[in-house]
């Protein structure tokens, strides 16, 4: 009741401020929207740049927060002459509209231009920060997991879990569609996303009421390509990488677009082989164990993506999506552990050794049909209808070998084998709708989901080659969760130079997850969830000056508990080392504040505060029933804080040399007690440095040096990791007329991207240290064909682009 009143309130005081507006829509001399056109408004008095904004999709521009006064209007394109509008006047509280303005031809063809701006490898906005992956000749050879461990104020732990600025619980979009995956089964479908299918990576730390406020760390939504140009265009391209195994991928991307009609596909196929090594020393229980995990993957893989959007008339768009995968892969897994006493660590007393080896298979397939209806200028109607479905299977042998300390002298052994799937179905339907109101912009809409996973864990007891099912240890697990949500959003300009923006949504969670016991003595009841959130926001922004911009914003979000962490069966590396779920955790809330500084609309900083509640964590401890044994699970902390300092820095030292950096630090503290001396009470101080320098060389080159160096910090609840580091080299030339694009890179080529670290929790302590495959040289062959260049809206760089930052 409180949040709604202070968003009356709000809605009270800003019709007490009138501002003026400028509004239009863009074509060309054949009558169809200019998108992406640079509009600029300037002072009559001086012929001093005051305000710049950029045309959308539709060819529409709207510059709003104008003050009364005289001036002269500026859109400007790539190969049509510029657009000048003179004798603006307008009056206090004045929406100006207008209609349609016509560009004339240029005197140049767009066959003859020749555009030779590219994209900046990271673009801060007023409400994301944007990794251009093709801003980065180093993206070649790389997944989408990958390429996290690059973008600004994102760090990847080593169970490939994803923070952003310090805070973990990201949730993961693909193409604006969230991805119903967790843990290693996100990890495995985000490396099977090659780098040459990725358009960007949009980082949103805080979103507003739109977004579903599942994700404490907020949103990494990952973008593909789609050419949006007339006509027919496309691109293929293969990489072949090589580490210590080799990689390599080939993909095909097709366009045609019309008046009428846009279609559009993506085809590819990769092989990899990679390898994992992990080295763990611990103590326990008067026990040390000597651990060392060595496991390689081979996959192949094959993805499509098809769609279609109909234009009905010039404002209303129906549209399908339809995409899918299937992934088919190997590993093996070295498991050997020493065991002996901590008095005797020297002395050994058995050695185990497992000799893991599995088959996975992974498939999925994604619908979406989308309505979107520009009701007039102002008003907007947008529907969303999507069915998903993921499927994986897992065929696993684990032979659990005891040997004498020679390791010559088998003593006794225990063979398991494990069969485990899970299918999950996703199904969504969202309803936006977007109007003027009071002189902003007023949005509400619903959604509603349901996530229904059915997991099957089956454990066999190996004996004489023959597989018995062991019904204490095998279950089925399924769950069950539906989400109904409705938000109401508004923002608007106070004044000239403050606006703010509020937003408040709710969200009814009814979630059920039922242990199904194989042995009737181990049944137990269902864990039922059903509560209702409501999740406020609110932002203001001032800009005292034209070269200085202040933000202040606060989101509140929330973290479930999914069905990977819940599940309590065990997931084993061996008999000694396992990981299990915890069926009794209750979802995380978390509220954050961020407050951000743009410096001459290029250099940004941030500064932010949250404040966690139940935090799920990841915890490593001893097992209750083997003194010998320890084992990974998810836990609620009580609290966790975490203080974050970002900055953005692009620079140009020289004409042909440019420069970005990103800097980072945190502070966090975890806190929680679970009993009988199990105390969380972990505080960290980690920052991190990125950057990234790009240089035009002799011959049409264009060289790369980027590279990181991260502090010390902390992983999941008690797990505190060293530094690392890495520096990567690329090289890319173009040929044929820039048709052709071929780039080489080298990543991590002092091999010092692995971790290493240590964790004290509930009388066990571990020191784990580990590496992957992340020294490789990759070359890439790209080459664009089509019409790439007919009214292919591309956008202009220098101030224009960055006045477009000024005025969002």
């Amino acid at each position: 009741m409180r949040t709604i009143l202070t968003l009356s309130l709000l809605f009270s005081i800003s019709s007490l401020f009138a501002q003026s507006s400028i509004q239009g829509q863009l074509q060309d001399p054949d009558g169809q929207a200019v998108a992406y056109a640079n509009v600029a408004l300037y002072q009559t008095a001086d012929s001093s740049l005051y305000k710049v904004e950029t045309s959308d999709e539709s060819g529409i521009f709207r510059i709003l927060n104008l003050g009364q006064g005289n001036y002269f209007l500026k859109a400007t394109y790539v190969g049509l002459q510029d657009l000048v509008r003179t004798d603006i006047s307008l009056t206090a509280g004045q929406d100006l509209d207008f209609g349609v303005l016509s560009f004339s031809s240029g005197g140049q063809n767009l066959e003859e231009v020749t555009v030779t701006a590219s994209r900046a490898m990271v673009e801060v906005k007023p409400d994301r920060t944007v990794f251009n992956v093709q801003g980065t000749i180093n993206s070649i050879g790389e997944d989408a997991l990958s390429l996290m461990r690059k973008a600004p104020g994102v760090t990847v732990d080593n169970n490939d879990n994803i923070n952003v600025l310090g805070r973990s619980g990201v949730r993961i979009f693909i193409d604006g569609k969230p991805l119903p995956l967790g843990g290693q089964e996100r990890a495995a479908y985000l490396k099977n996303i090659p780098a040459e299918q990725i358009d960007r990576i949009d980082i949103i730390s805080n979103p507003g009421a739109k977004y579903e406020a599942e994700g404490n760390a907020g949103i990494i939504d990952i973008r593909l390509k789609r050419d949006k140009s007339l006509g027919t265009n496309g691109s293929v391209s293969t990489t072949f990488s090589q580490g210590r195994y080799a990689r390599g991928n080939v993909s095909a991307t097709a366009n045609y677009r019309n008046k009428a009609l846009n279609v559009f596909g993506t085809l590819g196929a990769g092989m990899s082989e990679n390898f994992n090594e992990m080295e763990f020393r611990n103590w326990q229980n008067g026990v040390f164990t000597d651990e060392i995990n060595n496991s390689v993957n081979e996959n192949e893989n094959v993805n499509y993506r098809i769609g279609t959007d109909f234009f009905i008339g010039k404002r209303q768009t129906l549209g399908f999506l339809v995409s899918g995968g299937d992934n088919t892969g190997n590993n093996s897994a070295f498991n050997r552990v020493k065991i002996s006493e901590i008095a005797s660590q020297t002395v050994i007393d058995s050695v185990l050794i497992a000799e893991n080896t599995s088959d996975n298979t992974r498939d999925y397939n994604t619908y979406n049909l989308n309505y979107r209806f520009d009701i007039s200028k102002e008003q907007n109607l947008n529907i969303d209808l999507d069915y998903g479905k993921y499927k994986n299977e897992s065929d696993r042998f684990q032979p659990n070998r005891y040997y004498d300390p020679t390791e010559t002298n088998l003593v006794s052994q225990v063979i398991n084998a494990f069969d485990t799937g899970t299918d999950i179905d996703i199904t969504t339907a969202k309803v936006d709708y977007e109007n003027t109101f009071a002189g902003g912009k007023l949005g509400f809409g619903g959604k509603y989901s349901q996530v229904v996973s059915e997991n099957t864990f089956l454990y066999f007891d190996q004996i004489d080659g023959i597989n018995d099912l062991n019904e204490q240890r095998s279950n089925d697990f399924d769950y069950d969760e539906k989400v109904y949500a409705g938000y109401i959003s508004y923002n608007r300009p106070i004044s000239q130079k403050l606006s703010f923006s509020a937003g408040l949504r709710a969200e009814k969670t009814d979630a059920t997850g039922d242990l199904i016991a194989y042995d009737p003595s181990l049944q137990e009841d269902p864990v039922i969830q059903d509560y209702i959130n409501w999740f406020p926001n609110a932002g203001l922004t001032w800009t005292p000056q034209m070269q200085h911009s202040f933000a202040l914003n606060y989101g509140r979000r929330i973290n479930r508990p999914n069905y990977q962490v819940l599940n309590p069966f065990n997931n084993r590396l061996s008999e000694l080392s396992f990981e299990k779920g915890n069926p009794n955790l209750v979802p995380e809330i978390v509220n954050n504040v961020e407050l951000g500084y743009t410096r001459n609309f290029r250099y940004n900083f941030k500064l932010s505060y949250s404040l966690t509640e139940n935090q799920i964590t990841r915890l490593i401890g001893p097992d209750e029933n083997d003194p010998r044994a320890g084992f990974i699970t998810w836990e609620n902390l009580a609290k966790q804080h975490v203080i974050n300092g970002n900055a953005s820095l692009p620079m140009q030292p020289a004409k042909k040399w440019s420069m970005y950096t990103n800097l980072s630090a945190s502070y966090i503290n975890n806190q929680a007690d679970y009993g009988e001396g199990a105390v969380v009470d972990v505080q960290a101080f980690t920052y991190s440095i990125f950057q990234q320098h790009t240089i035009d060389l002799p011959w049409q080159l264009k060289g790369e040096i980027s590279g990181y160096f991260s502090g010390p910090g902390v992983w999941g609840g008690v797990f505190k990791y060293n530094e690392n580091w890495a520096l990567n080299l690329g090289l890319q030339r173009k040929f044929f007329q820039d048709k052709l694009f071929v780039k080489i890179s080298a990543n991590d080529i002092f091999y010092e991207q692995g971790w290493d670290g240590e964790s004290v929790f509930d009388g066990l302590t571990s020191e784990g240290a580990g590496n992957w495959d992340s020294r490789r040289a990759s070359i890439s062959l790209s080459y664009n064909f089509g019409n790439q260049n007919v009214k292919s809206r591309k956008r202009k760089t220098g101030l224009e682009e960055e006045g477009k930052r000024v005025g969002n």
